[in-house]
């Protein structure tokens, strides 16, 4: 259920309600609007309509059902679009497009530093770059692991860069909040919902990749499994589905763009490399994204792809990806962005 507390309601009357939500047996999740504040009780569905008692209360102005089995995702608890503050000078799900650069793996500190200094100069406002590499097969490269949180830890301060990188199990959230401003939930792991509920306990802002062969309502009921812990920083990223398609490494799902825009009130970014699997065709998707309205743009950059330890056929090299930063300011103009 929503309770809508009534505009400038007192905060002795919104706590009164959070306590009485609690006594009833249901979760409260305050949600701050532009005008008036929305608490989402989220429990067990058999018992919601009492619920319904503490729209008497003083400062509530209506309670409503949440029709959507993702409650706080929806737009029915929040309206306008949220906007995630990843650091202080980065934020996601406002006018800015927000575009995050890099290589898939971190692997020395010469490569990331060169890489981080290349792609802010272009454009770029948050460095990517994976320590903890999910791999299909247990003989390629895993990744540096805490070696290359501190190497990216590195190329922040050489940068001014904020960085996003992939946290892959419950064990070791602690470890990679305590360096990233941002964590990534890859696709592989996008229903394992022991690390969602994990990272839903951290207060770092979580990018969540679609699963290749996800729906776009367990898409949300993802998000939802982090969003229940208490973590309303979430930003979904669609990097591309399975389909019988063979000519790209996935199919990037352009149209999930608009439909989630109806649907939630959660940022949402592309990533076109993983979306295609190719060089040749990320920019092009890139601007596509943003026509269809994406708040932002993840892409891989890598100064040597052919020696890449992973994904170096979809990595742009600087020089090509300072070219579509050019361009990518035409489109950001046309979706009423800025860049």
């Amino acid at each position: 259920m929503i309770i809508v507390m009534k505009a400038g309601a007192a905060k002795k009357d919104k706590d009164e309600v959070l306590k009485r939500i609690r006594e009833l047996g249901y979760k409260p999740h305050v949600i701050h609007g532009a005008t008036r504040d929305v608490i989402g009780a989220v429990g067990d569905e058999r018992g919601k309509l009492i619920l319904q008692s503490v729209e008497s209360m003083h400062g509530v102005e209506s309670v409503l059902p949440i029709l959507q089995p993702y409650k706080l995702a929806s737009k029915e608890v929040k309206k306008e679009r949220s906007i995630i503050r990843v650091s202080d000078t980065v934020t996601i799900g406002g006018k800015e497009l927000i575009v995050m650069a890099g290589p898939c793996s971190v692997e020395g500190e010469e490569q990331i530093i060169e890489t981080a200094l290349a792609v802010r100069d272009a454009g770029a406002q948050m460095l990517r770059g994976g320590a903890f590499k999910p791999r299909t097969s247990p003989y390629s490269f895993q990744g540096l692991e805490e070696e290359g949180l501190k190497l990216l830890a590195k190329a922040r301060e050489a940068s001014g860069l904020p960085f996003v990188t992939e946290v892959i199990n419950p064990e070791t959230v602690e470890l990679v909040a305590e360096y990233a401003d941002m964590l990534q939930i890859g696709a592989r792991n996008a229903q394992n919902f022991a690390l969602l509920k994990r990272v839903g306990q951290i207060h770092k802002p979580v990018l969540l990749k679609r699963g290749m062969s996800m729906t776009i309502q367990e898409f949300l009921m993802s998000a939802e499994y982090i969003m229940s812990e208490g973590n309303q920083s979430v930003i979904l990223c669609e990097r591309g589905i399975r389909t019988f398609e063979t000519a790209t490494r996935n199919t990037l799902d352009l149209s999930a763009i608009p439909v989630l825009r109806e649907k939630t009130h959660l940022p949402i970014v592309a990533d076109p490399s993983h979306g295609t699997g190719n060089y040749h065709y990320v920019a092009a998707m890139a601007f596509a994204a943003v026509a269809a309205g994406a708040d932002g743009l993840m892409i891989e950059v890598h100064s040597d792809p052919e020696h890449a330890s992973s994904d170096g056929p979809q990595s742009l090299k600087p020089s090509k990806f300072a070219k579509m930063m050019e361009k990518l300011k035409l489109f950001a103009e046309a979706a009423d962005r800025t860049l």
